[in-house]
């Protein structure tokens, strides 16, 4: 009787601490958990031998830093679930940090792509001819009637500002969420009306989808332009790490609210669910920091890819007519039409 009086106090507890976990651990649990935290470090280790290959090969410039912060969303993602593993009371704080970084990481995608182009100018310069559909998803991908944007520096700055609108909101509801936390208005898990957790997820989930938005759009004309820089199979990485890290916690917290995931003591069910999140995201992102690195490291010493599309401001150097039939190239001798008799 008393065991089971002591089990229902557990499935109704907080996360175990970090010394309790380890006085519960066995020779299995042991094994993995230090499994999982070799392939943490190693693909931090990866990630820092990726930048510095990054720094070497491509000068100081703007491209260089998007290169650098779009390349670590797997590894501080794998970081941050690796310590929550080792201190469950923590998973609130590393899953805050881990989806601030990542909505920076997909403002910086759309930059990053913006810079493959050659800069924003260059960016418009190229594409200023080519409408961007924008019935596409997550948002709009029924909307087939919507018009499409005419490319310029203010279509431009409104898709910036579509991915970056969630990286200032989302740190601003995370804060908001750390204070409530501590009123205890704030319990991670609890879908109630009456409560904060529900209100600042949906405003989160809903600035969250609207970042993917502009990155969408461009990607509709990147993924023909940019295909020699693989431009195609680093958005599946991005997508990948947009699936695992939102969508994946979310079934979990369904399965939980279900009963499917029960509690397992020390662990109640929430933080049971938490727990097998943070293992399947250490394992998950050690993958894809391995696949990333094929896909990011290349000779960025390549000249740029022909885009397929006429420069306008090439037209200076094609031969000019002088009307009488005769051509004049720029810096070159007088072509003359032959003289029919």
């Amino acid at each position: 009787m008393a065991d089971n009086a002591s089990a229902g106090f557990q499935c109704q507890s907080d996360p175990p601490t970090a010394e309790l976990l380890l006085l519960n651990l066995d020779a299995t649990a042991g094994a993995l958990y230090v499994v999982q935290t070799v392939m943490a470090l190693a693909g931090v280790l990866v990630y820092l031998e990726e930048t510095l290959y990054i720094t070497r090969k491509i000068p100081a410039s703007y491209k260089r830093t998007t290169y650098i912060w779009v390349t670590g969303a797997p590894p501080v993602i794998a970081a941050t679930s690796c310590v929550a593993l080792w201190i469950p009371r923590s998973s609130m704080f590393t899953d805050f940090t881990a989806s601030i970084y990542f909505t920076i990481c997909l403002h910086k995608f759309l930059v990053m792509m913006v810079e493959e182009y050659g800069g924003d100018e260059a960016f418009v310069r190229r594409l200023r001819d080519i409408p961007l559909r924008v019935s596409t998803g997550p948002c709009c991908c029924c909307c087939l009637c919507l018009p499409p944007l005419d490319v310029n520096m203010r279509t431009l700055t409104l898709l910036k500002w579509g991915t970056l609108q969630a990286a200032l909101l989302r740190p601003v509801l995370m804060f908001f969420a750390t204070v409530l936390w501590t009123n205890g208005t704030y319990q991670q898990g609890r879908m109630e009306v009456s409560g904060a957790f529900l209100w600042i997820t949906v405003l989160s989930v809903a600035a969250f989808l609207l970042s993917l938005w502009p990155i969408a759009i461009l990607f509709t004309q990147a993924r023909t332009n940019l295909a020699q820089h693989n431009i195609g199979a680093k958005f599946a990485l991005n997508q990948c790490v947009v699936i695992l890290s939102q969508a994946q916690g979310g079934i979990i917290s369904l399965l939980v609210a279900t009963g499917t995931i029960i509690c397992a003591p020390p662990f109640s069910a929430r933080a049971r669910g938490a727990f097998m999140h943070q293992q399947l995201m250490v394992m998950e992102m050690f993958l894809l920091i391995i696949t990333s690195r094929c896909y990011y490291r290349r000779r960025y010493s390549d000249p740029e890819p022909d885009m397929g599309l006429p420069d306008p401001f090439d037209q200076q150097d094609a031969p000019k007519s002088l009307g009488n039939g005769d051509t004049a190239a720029p810096g070159g001798p007088l072509v003359t039409a032959p003289q029919w008799v």
